[in-house]
């Protein structure tokens, strides 16, 4: 009797062991399990993750073989961000990535345990994801991209000597575009910039907006702005017919019929994102975690939509973008 009381003691103790190590280290499967959400496919977002899933792999966590991503798209529905972030949650996630400002609220509002580290969000304050953005205190921390508007405003005078009015456009409904534009005219005051504001509720407003745009305007800044992001190539179609130039404010917009700017590295926006995102793997908690920022834009230049508009670059710019930056020809 005692030696079968001793073996279902020691089965016993068994269980626990093994249901300890399965549920109780710092992960909470065997094979670290990472979701990623975002909003809408187009280029800068695509870099984002692909630096993301990149910086993963050099740190030893390849997807597929000792880790598993989640990465869910909602193509530019809003409506299908709450869906999807309920469903990454409820497969019990290591951490979420989240991309853009509104799959970061849709995530947050989600849950208030797993660890949430946010990409390329411009205002994670504003946005009400965080308290404090050197001690968020609970469980998201991330990374904020805030484009250089004093740089960027300063290089269109460069390039547009006798420029009247900058037109700007924007989406009202989108709050990484809304925090951009705001700091656009504040800087534009700074900078005696005649600006012209208009924005879209959505991509089916581009069309008629900005080709109303182009007849009162000698140049146009963009912020960043995923709807328009989305649809630039209509955009660029509206700017090429009234030959206006596009400053936009990311490098992948600039590639697509942009003339320049001073672009945030999308990509190392994933790369940061994805390090913090091993930090909290190893243990460490967001909330102890600092929002990282990246503010410095680096030079980017589309020679060959500069020379299709008769545009004189400035010879020190494109030094600059063919040294330190990227230059499209």
């Amino acid at each position: 009797m005692k030696r079968m009381y001793t073996l279902i003691a020691l089965l016993v103790a068994f269980l626990g062991v093994a249901f300890f190590k399965e549920n109780g280290g710092i992960t909470k499967q065997s094979k670290p399990h990472i979701g990623v959400l975002t909003l809408m496919h187009h280029p800068a977002l695509d870099q984002i993750y692909q630096g993301f899933i990149d910086e993963l792999a050099k740190e030893g966590y390849k997807n597929g073989k000792n880790i598993t991503i989640d990465y869910q798209n909602a193509n530019g529905d809003q409506s299908n961000l709450n869906t999807m972030a309920t469903k990454l949650v409820n497969n019990n996630p290591n951490a979420i990535f989240s991309i853009t400002t509104p799959a970061s609220q849709a995530t947050a509002n989600a849950t208030k345990n797993v660890p949430i580290v946010l990409g390329a969000v411009t205002d994670p304050k504003g946005a009400g994801l965080v308290k404090n953005v050197k001690h968020p205190g609970a469980n998201i921390t991330g990374v904020s991209s805030q484009a250089p508007a004093k740089e960027q405003l300063k290089l269109i005078k460069k390039f547009m000597p006798h420029m009247k009015t900058l037109g700007v456009i924007y989406t009202s409904s989108d709050p990484s575009a809304t925090a951009n534009y705001e700091e656009i005219v504040k800087q534009a005051k700074v900078l005696h910039i005649h600006l012209k504001s208009y924005s879209i509720a959505n991509s089916n407003d581009l069309n008629q907006v900005s080709q109303e745009m182009m007849q009162n305007v000698d140049a146009v800044i963009v912020p960043q702005d995923n709807v328009i992001a989305g649809a630039m190539q209509t955009l660029v179609k509206n700017a090429d017919a009234a030959n206006k130039p596009l400053f936009p404010a990311v490098d992948t917009m600039v590639k697509q019929g942009g003339v320049a700017t001073y672009s945030v590295n999308q990509y190392k926006l994933g790369v940061i994102g994805a390090k913090m995102t091993v930090k909290i793997l190893k243990g460490e908690k967001p909330g102890n975690m600092a929002i990282e920022y990246v503010k410095h834009g680096d030079p980017v230049l589309n020679l060959k939509q500069a020379k299709k508009l008769g545009i004189t670059v400035p010879k020190e710019f494109e030094h600059e973008a063919k040294t330190k930056g990227e230059i499209y020809q």
